[in-house]
C-alpha cells in the first residue's frame, strides 16, 4: 500500500512535557488536535514505548508546547530522538513550572496545559484525551508545520512517531541511524555524526540493495 496519501494530511510540531514528583519528561509529537470549542477536548497521540507516555499515564496531566519555525532544531534533537528515562533533556533547556508542569519558556508559540479523561489504546499507541485547563500565547512566530520541519529543516520522524517511514534508499550503499532513521548514501566517513539525532557512526548499519535491478529487497549486512 502506497502511503504518499497520507503525507497530506496537515500536522503541526510539538513537545509534550510532564512531570511526576521532581522527574521531568518530554517528547515530540505531531498529533495534537483540538476537538472540541467549549470545555476545550484535546487528543494527543503518543507511542506505548515513549517513557513521557508511562508518566502521563500515571499524572494524568501534560503541557504541549506549541514549536514555532524559529525553534533550534536541536531542541527537537533532544526531546525527539532520545529518552527522558536516560537524560535530562531539560539540564539546556530554558523552562518554568506552571501547574507542577514543566513549560518550555522559550522558541515556542505558547503552552496548553491538560488534564487525561481518558485514554484510548490504539494498538501501537495511546490516544489520551484531555481537558484544557490553561493556556498562554508568548509568540507570534509561524507555527512549525510537519511539512516545514522535513523541507526546511530536513528533518525527520523519529522511529516512534505515528508518521514514521523507513527510507527506500536507491544507492547501492546505504547507512541508516538505528536511533532516527536518517540515511546517508554512499561510504560512511570516519567520525561520522548523524545530522539529525546527533549519534556517532557506531549507531549506523550498512545496508546495501542487490545489484540486480529486478529486485527491490535490501540486504541487512553484519
Amino acid at each position: 500500500m502506497n502511503k504518499e496519501a497520507l503525507r497530506d494530511i496537515s500536522y503541526g510540531m510539538y513537545i509534550i512535557t510532564s512531570q511526576r514528583n521532581e522527574e521531568k519528561v518530554g517528547c515530540v509529537v505531531n498529533t495534537v488536535t483540538q476537538l472540541t470549542s467549549e470545555n476545550v477536548l484535546i487528543s494527543v497521540c503518543i507511542n506505548k514505548e515513549n517513557y513521557t507516555n508511562q508518566i502521563i499515564k500515571q499524572t494524568k496531566k501534560f503541557a504541549i508546547n506549541i514549536l514555532n519555525e524559529k525553534t533550534d532544531p536541536n531542541l527537537i534533537r533532544t526531546f525527539g530522538f532520545q529518552s527522558s528515562k536516560e537524560i535530562d533533556k531539560f539540564a539546556d533547556c530554558e523552562y518554568e513550572e506552571i501547574n507542577d508542569l514543566p513549560v518550555i519558556s522559550n522558541q515556542c508559540n505558547g503552552y496548553i496545559l491538560c488534564e487525561v479523561i481518558n485514554v484510548v489504546d490504539a494498538e501501537t499507541h495511546d490516544l489520551f484525551l484531555a481537558r484544557v485547563i490553561d493556556m498562554k500565547k508568548v509568540s507570534k512566530e509561524n507555527p512549525m508545520t510537519y511539512k516545514y520541519y522535513h523541507e526546511v529543516i530536513k528533518g525527520r520522524a523519529p522511529k516512534k512517531a505515528p508518521t514514521y517511514e523507513e527510507e527506500n534508499p536507491s544507492e547501492e550503499e546505504t547507512w541508516v541511524c538505528d536511533v532516527c532513521g536518517y540515511v546517508h548514501k554512499g561510504p560512511l566517513p570516519k567520525g561520522f555524526i548523524c545530522p539529525i539525532c546527533g549519534m556517532d557512526e557506531s549507531h549506523f548499519q550498512k545496508k546495501r540493495k542487490k545489484k540486480d535491478r529486478s529486485s527491490s529487497k535490501i540486504e541487512k549486512n553484519a
